[in-house]
């Protein structure tokens, strides 16, 4: 299968290797996080299961910028995704957090291989507004239509209203907020965990939105942008199996997603994705722990690379 690149799907990423991993005690906001403290092997078993997650994407053409966690005290730091975006025509966006030792993750050093690397224009930094109390956690905050302008976004703690507006009107995307629980009536932490937009289709839990006119106009915009409309359980919600992304390979363009998170798709669903993305499954049981999945161990780099001298 050979497919036409899309603005959707990134060929570049960064990803960062935990090599201080743990399960984040400040972040139990998180229904998918365990409630088990850490094991003192969970630092390495975190670690080689990102490198091998890294050695599949590049197997498959990906570019993947790899660093190194640095810092002790940062226990998050395999979900770069979290604190800075990227953005055609050479916008970087650097995000407000909510847990005081997840803001530690901002690192120039990343930010300094992107303008080496590709061209930027301006970064955007909202991180000011975490000292007024105001959060809006990047792409697992926001899941972003890069074709239709539009960022959907689940109402938490971690998605500042104010601040998802703000964001909106210096990128040019349309918010589209929205409440989404669990069947225990718990908010959905980070909107990526319930959704996906990939170039031909879309995954969605979108049962799990609480309220049923909301629920229409986000199923209807989704419609209208002519993607294919992948309803998702609650159960495999669970399993992470909206927590994908899709990215451009050498041949093709994939999905990358949890092997469990695959194994929990029906055939169907698995041959609507297929029409157009190859599945690449990821096993990354240790770091799921923390409460996050493949999707949210990418940073997806959509800036254009600078030509080579």
């Amino acid at each position: 299968m050979t497919v036409s690149k899309s603005l959707q799907a990134p060929s570049s990423v960064v990803m960062i290797r935990p090599l201080h991993f743990s399960v984040n005690s400040e972040t139990f906001d998180n229904a998918f996080q365990s409630s088990k403290p850490s094991s003192s092997d969970d630092a390495r078993k975190a670690s080689q299961e990102l490198s091998d997650a890294v050695e599949v994407l590049r197997r498959h053409g990906v570019e993947v910028h790899l660093f190194d966690g640095v810092d002790r005290r940062t226990p998050d730091c395999v979900f770069p995704n979290n604190w800075f975006s990227t953005h055609a025509v050479g916008h970087i966006a650097v995000y407000p957090m909510m847990a005081p030792n997840r803001r530690l993750e901002r690192r120039s050093d990343i930010l300094d291989m992107l303008k080496t690397n590709f061209r930027v224009q301006d970064i955007l930094d909202y991180s000011g507004l975490e000292h007024d109390g105001l959060y809006l956690e990047g792409t697992g905050a926001m899941v972003l239509d890069h074709v239709d302008r539009i960022a959907y976004a689940v109402e938490s703690e971690r998605t500042s209203q104010i601040a998802l507006e703000r964001f909106c009107t210096h990128f040019n995307y349309e918010p589209m907020a929205f409440r989404a629980v669990d069947a225990h009536g718990q908010a959905v932490y980070h909107t990526n965990v319930l959704m996906c937009i990939a170039t031909d289709f879309v995954m969605i839990g979108s049962r799990m939105i609480e309220n049923e006119a909301r629920r229409r106009d986000v199923l209807n915009r989704l419609g209208q942008s002519g993607r294919i409309v992948i309803d998702l359980s609650e159960d495999q919600i669970r399993k992470f199996a909206g927590n994908a992304i899709e990215l451009q390979g050498s041949e093709q363009r994939i999905l990358a997603l949890l092997e469990t998170a695959m194994n929990a798709l029906r055939a169907d669903q698995k041959a609507k994705i297929s029409d157009s993305a190859v599945l690449v499954p990821l096993k990354i049981p240790t770091i799921e722990l923390s409460g996050g999945s493949v999707r949210c161990t990418i940073a997806g780099i959509h800036l254009t690379p600078r030509a080579c001298v």
